[in-house]
């Protein structure tokens, strides 16, 4: 944190970190190819010394046209990503003393969306596959997959098997638990011939003739998938950061 805290205490010193970033090799000017330019630390840009073009040093990114100071994004980027518990908007408010609930909100809703691969391949191999429900417990629902009177999101897991170790996990949020809502998901987040763990929930039954191996809980009360279930508990973390933000 120590190093964190000098390297990033000013404007100047992150705007100098973005710099290095978007000209990792030195300035070059994209309209006249000049090599040589000057900060304007107010407007967040750079200004060519020969055609004096000026190029901002936050375009293309979810820092662009932001009224908020870069240290401060740059703190909360730290905070996000170093705290193993989540971080709630509320909280980044706190700890960042930023005047609106809303300002916090929208960093980490930025930075999440930022996070997301676009291009990601499909899971492959071996693949567990559980379902959870994601926004806190309700009275005589504990366990149920009773859809009705639910205020929870359902949330379809599916998690690489790695010898002992989980790989890759892909997550979605689905209206139901029909054969042709989960089929979709892994037609969409697992490659065809994969081996799918999953409980004994009968909607997964198609599986062979959508393409995939299926190997089921042989209890259909129990659930052969430890490492989709051990990763549910990510979702502690993601409620602190994602649940209390809504």
């Amino acid at each position: 944190m120590r190093e964190f805290q000098l390297e990033f205490a000013t404007e100047d010193g992150c705007q100098q970190y973005l710099a290095a970033c978007r000209w990792p090799d030195g300035f070059v000017c994209p309209r006249c190819g000049n090599q040589r330019a000057y900060a304007l630390l107010k407007l967040k840009r750079w200004q060519c010394t020969g055609c004096r073009h000026q190029v901002s040093l936050t375009a293309g990114t979810i820092l662009h046209n932001t009224k908020t100071p870069l240290t401060v994004w740059f703190w909360a980027a730290y905070l996000m990503t170093t705290d193993k518990r989540g971080i709630s908007a509320l909280l980044l408010q706190r700890q960042l003393a930023l005047e609106r609930y809303e300002t916090a909100w929208m960093m980490l809703h930025k930075f999440r969306r930022a996070m997301i691969n676009l291009g990601r391949e499909p899971l492959r191999g071996e693949v567990e596959v559980d379902e959870t429900w994601v926004g806190g417990t309700q009275a005589g629902l504990r366990g149920s997959r009773q859809l009705k009177g639910r205020k929870a999101a359902l949330v379809l897991v599916a998690v690489e098997k790695r010898g002992r170790a989980s790989g890759r996990a892909h997550m979605a949020v689905i209206p139901d638990f029909r054969s042709a809502t989960l089929i979709a998901f892994l037609k969409q987040n697992v490659e065809a011939g994969s081996t799918v763990y999953t409980d004994g929930l009968k909607s997964f039954t198609g599986l062979p003739e959508a393409g995939f191996q299926h190997v089921p809980a042989a209890n259909p009360c129990e659930s052969s998938c430890g490492k989709a279930r051990s990763l549910r508990c990510l979702w502690r973390t993601a409620q602190s950061g994602i649940c209390s933000n809504g």
